[in-house]
């Protein structure tokens, strides 16, 4: 079966976009993979038109290069879950016009982190009750599935360290919800290895994943923090074999993009890294084989 293979623009173009979307895009036309995932807020801006986002999309095709998913770190300062109703609308308000540049450059889903009961790393986020961050975000996502469906654009809503949605029960249980096909999971492999296996969460999910994360983890001790993510993609816990058999087993034809966002570097991380980028590509494609 083949798939699908990008690279997310963050380790390309860095946390504060200090490479073009176009640079980006020959940067990842020169790993020889088939697409990339374009980071908004950063590498694309937030107020982008349809005509920048237009000869965006044009240079990629004529690299041969596919947008078929996009991504953004905004969620983490402003939630989708707050129970704060000025944050939460702060929040939609951003999404509708994420969804709105997610179309424009022709991207079928957009990662969307729908909510967080905290930051773990950021002790300036206030600690949200489970149920008040299910409640708020699902009002938050009942608002933005006509703009999605409208722009046929995917709401895909990533397993992250919220510690919100733990499972892919609940996962599945939130998106169902909905009654929606714009509605689903961006499954990332790596960061579910905390408390599960990846293959777990694919035979549950099925259709619902939308799009995938690849990257790596390792736990010690029982545990294991952010620096499990190193910058190693095939060292680590994450069994590549069987999330691929899991993912042919549910016929997956959406995107696989590598995320390497190596905390195992912290404090002294620094974004963009060609140099993890290229090595990273040759890894990734290597999986396939």
């Amino acid at each position: 079966m083949s798939f699908y293979k990008a690279i997310n623009s963050w380790v390309i173009a860095g946390f504060g976009g200090e490479k073009t979307p176009f640079e980006a895009i020959e940067y990842a036309a020169s790993y020889g993979l088939d697409g990339i995932e374009l980071t908004v807020g950063d590498c694309v801006s937030i107020d982008a038109t349809e005509e920048e986002c237009a000869k965006i999309k044009a240079f990629a095709q004529k690299k041969n290069i596919g947008l078929r998913s996009v991504a953004t770190g905004f969620f983490w300062g402003c939630s989708l879950g707050s129970p704060d109703e000025n944050e939460r609308a702060e929040a939609v308000a951003f999404t509708k016009k994420y969804l709105q540049i997610a179309a424009w450059l022709g991207a079928e889903s957009a990662l969307v982190v729908p909510g967080a009961v905290d930051v773990a790393w950021d002790e300036s986020r206030p600690v949200v009750p489970y149920v008040t961050c299910w409640e708020q975000a699902t009002k938050s996502i009942n608002e933005l599935l006509p703009v999605a469906t409208e722009l046929d654009v995917n709401i895909a809503f990533e397993n992250v360290w919220n510690k919100f949605l733990y499972s892919p029960v609940e996962m599945k249980q939130f998106i169902e919800q909905f009654d929606s096909e714009k509605i689903g999971c961006y499954f990332d492999v790596g960061n579910c290895m905390l408390n599960g296996y990846p293959q777990d969460w694919i035979e549950v999910l099925g259709n619902k994943i939308k799009a995938v994360h690849f990257k790596n983890w390792k736990g010690e001790d029982f545990g294991g923090g952010l620096h499990g993510f190193g910058d190693d993609l095939l060292e680590g816990d994450v069994e590549f074999d069987k999330v691929l058999a899991a993912l042919e087993k549910i016929n997956y034809d959406g995107p696989i993009s590598i995320e390497m966002i190596p905390f195992s570097r912290l404090p002294d991380m620094v974004m963009p890294d060609l140099e993890l980028a290229e090595i990273t590509a040759k890894k990734f494609k290597s999986i396939f084989v």
